[in-house]
């Protein structure tokens, strides 16, 4: 029979397993530096290899006219290019990029999309006057809009209204007008989607009532009427912005617009 070899005793055993992790102990600082040497080395293998030569290019913009907007196209440039340096140049409408080749193509791509012609839309305005159920009057007013932007009509006369009158020693008391717009004012102004426009549109209609004031013999009483709103247009279809009765007489008015697409 083989013999068989007594057991360490309990003491030795565990004497050993702490000579062994002491060891190991000792040797991880060293097992540690050489894998972040390891690491760095890695690393500076792929910056190196990640380095790519700069190139530098202007780009002018053709179809921004509002600093809004460029504003909008550096926000997108310098969120898909993150390593590119870029700046605009407003008197030029140009921006000037500095980055690799990849991020010259890559801007070019973005701007070839974003800077684009912007389509102008012909809105027509149709107001519509009753009187006692019967058409007394048509009026028809066009303006040309493009997305983002707002066009202004006004139509009337200006009416003087005196608002002081102060002697002036032995010369007739001088009298301070101040001038009121009477007429017709329509304020136009598009946001573009997918399928049409967004119009907020502002209408105001005024006019000198027949009756004095009773604060002063000159002083006039004006009518106005007012529409705000906010419509989706969609090209070529009519809308009815609104329709309403004026105080004071038997007249009905109707507005209506349709928009246009200028190509």
């Amino acid at each position: 029979m083989t013999p068989v070899a007594p057991e360490k005793p309990e003491p030795i055993r565990k004497c050993v397993a702490v000579a062994f992790a002491s060891i190991l102990l000792l040797l991880a600082p060293f097992a540690s530096h050489g894998f972040a040497q390891s690491q760095t080395a890695k690393l500076a293998d792929l910056t190196a290899a990640n380095e790519k030569p700069s190139t530098y290019k202007t780009f002018y913009l053709s179809n921004v006219t509002r600093l809004q907007d460029a504003n909008e196209i550096q926000t997108d440039l310098r969120n898909m290019l993150p390593t590119a340096k870029l700046f605009y140049v407003p008197s030029q409408s140009a921006i000037s990029i500095r980055g690799s080749d990849e991020d010259i193509a890559l801007a070019q791509k973005i701007l070839a999309d974003l800077d684009r012609t912007r389509k102008a839309y012909r809105l027509t305005y149709t107001i519509t006057e009753t009187d006692n159920g019967q058409p007394s009057g048509k009026q028809h007013v066009t303006l040309i809009v493009a997305p983002g932007g707002k066009t202004d009509f006004k139509q009337g006369s200006k009416v003087p209204l005196v608002i002081g009158t102060y002697p002036q020693g032995a010369q007739p008391p001088h009298s301070d007008v101040q001038y009121q717009d009477i007429g017709l004012e329509i304020e136009a102004t598009l946001n573009g989607y997918a399928d049409g426009v967004h119009l907020l549109t502002r209408i105001a209609q005024s006019s000198v009532a027949d009756e004095k004031s009773g604060v002063g013999s000159q002083d006039p009483i004006f009518r106005q009427t007012t529409l705000d709103g906010t419509a989706t247009l969609v090209p070529g279809k009519p809308l009815i912005l609104g329709s309403l009765d004026i105080p004071g007489t038997n007249r009905h008015q109707q507005v209506e617009v349709i928009s246009e697409t200028i190509p």
